[in-house]
């Protein structure tokens, strides 16, 4: 029996309809596609030897298909693989920068802290992926509603700097009863370093002085977080 050829590089056009990403995501909705399907959708086209999903497969196999890893490629990384240009690669960075910022907004719709997995669900959109570290701050009532959120300070890729004094002068202002430090890991390690530690001793000792009480010292990286007052350090 003869053999027939079969090209392993078909294009999207040449598949059988409900496999073909947009028609798909119009028949079965977007929750039925697949991560490289949604890419493939936003790239539209391959190149000679691999169809858009081909090619956003690849794509995610290079940051182990997490989606995090995938948001810090720059422009440039991007432009690496054959058939990603500019115009590509701008359509994937801005799609997970709206998928970020969506997940901050809905964060701010919660605004009262009833555990440390609150603060991480509120904080985790706004530092977890962040190059360097960034000491926050959120201020909070008697009935734990968030008052305000600021940011202390930002620092280089190890370290930060915390000024007690400002910290707790923002606490009177907005009439504060309570307060909960965080800061990010940008090495992805959870654990608190001994600076890390001596602040939070420092801040606990002067919100004692003041009846203003720090609840909890988050360490918040991309998919997990460290808590001083789950841990009993406070």
């Amino acid at each position: 029996m003869k053999k027939i050829a079969i090209n392993k590089h078909l294009s999207i056009k040449s598949w059988a309809e409900d496999d073909r990403p947009r028609e798909k995501l119009l028949l079965k909705g977007k929750t039925a596609l697949s991560d490289a399907e949604l890419i493939a959708i936003l790239i539209s086209s391959g190149n000679r030897e691999e169809s858009a999903v081909a090619l956003a497969k690849r794509i995610l196999q290079s940051v182990e298909n997490n989606l995090n890893k995938l948001a810090k490629l720059s422009v440039a990384d991007l432009q690496q693989f054959k058939g990603i240009g500019q115009a590509k690669a701008l359509s994937i960075i801005t799609a997970l920068e709206l998928g970020r910022r969506r997940r901050l907004e809905k964060a701010l719709l919660q605004p009262t802290i009833d555990s440390s997995r609150a603060v991480f669900n509120l904080m985790q959109p706004l530092i977890s992926e962040l190059l360097h570290e960034e000491f926050w701050i959120i201020y909070l009532n008697n009935a734990n509603t968030v008052i305000a959120r600021r940011q202390l300070s930002k620092g280089g890729l190890t370290s930060t700097l915390v000024d007690v004094r400002l910290v707790f002068k923002m606490a009177i202002e907005y009439r504060a009863t309570g307060l909960i430090l965080c800061h990010n890991h940008p090495s992805g390690k959870r654990q608190p370093s001994t600076a890390d530690r001596a602040i939070t001793r420092q801040l606990c000792e002067a919100g004692h002085t003041l009846d203003i009480k720090v609840l909890d010292h988050l360490i918040v990286t991309e998919n997990a977080y460290f808590s001083f007052a789950d841990e009993g350090l406070l």
